[in-house]
């Protein structure tokens, strides 16, 4: 295992929290595959239990559904 995927954490996404199910620095943006540290994460879904970058990322997999 390479150095950039052990920093990959795993979570479980709840409602307006989050657990660490595996430690690490980071997830990947589930629209954009950016990196996204876990100190600023702020937009994810519960439901999907994906992480998103940002707001617009967010909107982007919402719409992606229809």
């Amino acid at each position: 295992m390479d150095k950039i995927a052990a920093d990959q954490a795993v979570l479980h996404y709840g409602d307006g929290e989050f657990a660490v199910l595996k430690p690490g620095r980071f997830v990947r943006c589930a629209v954009t595959d950016r990196p996204i540290p876990l100190e600023v994460l702020r937009y994810w879904s519960p439901s999907r239990q994906q992480p998103y970058f940002g707001p617009a990322e967010f909107i982007a997999a919402q719409q992606g559904e229809k």
